[in-house]
């Protein structure tokens, strides 16, 4: 604890400008319920927002080498238990949020910018190939650690480098050959997170791809449940098939545990209700798979990452 009161103090958070003085905002028993697209989870004990990119890595070198840190975007594909979480959170979203064009084809973004914006930044500059991120409800960094995709599209089909930080606050610049890529899944450089990417598209209308971002937002609105608290899809599609169908022929859809339910609407979502608990997500979630697996003998995998501990 004596560790952790370092840089917890006042002095060490105290005011910009200052060699070695971090500007970020720190908060203490931060609800994660406030961060998350389920509106679940309990507290992380340390909540860290930083002011920028240099700030980030300031604070890293900060942390004492045995506290564990999560980094959060938008929070759209996690679940966090009702226990919360123990360490430090580091919130990206709306902070690590420049975002510019840096070529004839690229696109420079941090990993707090939201994918929508992404996509209807890419539409502006007469950029095409990037509409599928305005179906993606997280932000850059959350979909350069899955490989998220949405509508056919899928994120690391666009990257020509990432740059990450590493718990010494060391920046590095790595290109998509360091990464092994798959469906929603990325493996790579264990001990550092992304804090931007370069991404290439193609030139082309600028007005055309707007109109297409605008009928995929409808089309996302039209058979999501966006107006319920959720986490967008829970589950990986298996090989040649759909989680959705598989849900919904096994007889779940409409099913609850709580305040926790299977969508009426689109079977591979799981919504809010507006009193579920985290536990009630988690076992709804566990029920689902064993009632497919049951059904169809089909292993459902799990898009949501859980972490945190049980209340």
């Amino acid at each position: 604890m004596k560790a952790l009161a370092r840089y917890l103090s006042a002095q060490d958070l105290a005011g910009p400008g200052k060699a070695g003085v971090l500007r970020g905002t720190m908060r203490l028993s931060e609800p994660m319920a406030k961060h998350t697209s389920w509106r679940v989870g309990g507290p992380a004990d340390r909540f860290y927002e930083p002011a920028d990119i240099a700030d980030l890595a300031l604070f890293l070198q900060s942390v004492p080498a045995e506290e564990p840190v999560t980094f959060l975007g938008l929070g759209s594909n996690l679940l966090v238990r009702d226990g919360g979480l123990r360490g430090t959170v580091v919130c990206t979203s709306g902070v690590l949020g420049q975002m510019q064009r840096t070529g004839e084809n690229t696109v420079w973004a941090e990993s707090g910018v939201a994918c929508a914006k992404i996509a209807k930044f890419c539409a502006k500059e007469n950029l095409v190939g990037g509409e599928f991120f305005a179906g993606i409800p997280g932000t850059l960094g959350g979909a350069l650690a899955m490989n998220a995709g949405a509508f056919g599209g899928e994120t690391w089909t666009l990257v020509s480098r990432v740059e990450t930080l590493d718990r010494r606050g060391e920046r590095h610049r790595r290109s998509p050959n360091d990464y092994q890529v798959s469906y929603r899944h990325v493996e790579g450089h264990k001990g550092e997170w992304f804090i931007g990417a370069e991404l290439k598209l193609a030139a082309g209308d600028g007005a055309a791809s707007a109109a297409r971002i605008k009928e995929l937002l409808a089309k996302r609105n039209a058979t999501q449940p966006t107006n319920l608290p959720n986490c967008g899809s829970v589950f990986r599609n298996p090989t040649g098939d759909h989680a959705a169908r598989l849900i919904e022929s096994a007889g779940l859809k409409g099913y609850c545990m709580g305040g926790a339910c299977v969508s009426e609407k689109h079977a591979n979502f799981i919504v809010n209700m507006g009193t579920a608990s985290a536990q009630d997500i988690e076992s709804l979630i566990a029920h689902v798979a064993q009632t497919v697996s049951a059904v169809h003998g089909v292993d459902l995998v799990r898009e949501v990452h859980i972490i945190g501990e049980l209340s």
